[in-house]
């Protein structure tokens, strides 16, 4: 089972149809014409970075978010509050089982319809490069739907 976290809103629940989904609430849109994107986050630079970027992206295309928080230390409050902040449609599910992220990703885009996914990717030392991530690599593999890989800052810690 995993915890669902969504963003207040007096609006109405969104009429787009999408299986499985916890509806969002919706944007100044025509019903079904919202996007939606998956993130996966963490607390680490890579998880911010795709944050961030998931962030530029739903502004962008006026997209809701779901926010699939993997981070160990579960800590929901500064996520909750910069999410608030953006302006953003958003969710936050927390997995029951944070040890298998790649699958919890690819079970929320294809259960709310995402459009993309957007993951973060540790940067690799030269012999580090010959192996990609295997989270990052059966994400890019398995999904259904187009995935956005980012790469955390130079210097991020």
């Amino acid at each position: 089972m995993s915890e669902t976290i969504q963003s207040p809103s007096d609006r109405a629940p969104s009429d787009r149809a999408r299986p499985g989904q916890t509806e969002l609430p919706t944007q100044s849109l025509p019903a079904g014409a919202q996007p939606l994107i998956v993130v996966g986050y963490s607390s680490r630079p890579e998880g911010r970075a795709a944050l961030k970027r998931a962030l530029s992206e739903a502004r962008l295309r006026g997209a809701g978010l779901v926010v699939v928080n993997t981070s160990p230390e579960l800590e929901t409050d500064g996520l909750t509050a910069e999410l608030a902040a953006s302006g953003v449609t958003y969710e936050i599910r927390i997995p029951a089982d944070v040890e298998d992220s790649a699958e919890e990703l690819i079970r929320t885009a294809e259960t709310t319809d995402a459009d993309f996914i957007v993951i973060g990717l540790r940067r690799r030392s030269p012999v580090g490069k010959l192996l990609l991530g295997s989270n990052a690599q059966r994400v890019l593999l398995d999904a259904a739907c187009p995935v956005l890989a980012v790469k955390a800052e130079l210097g991020a810690e």
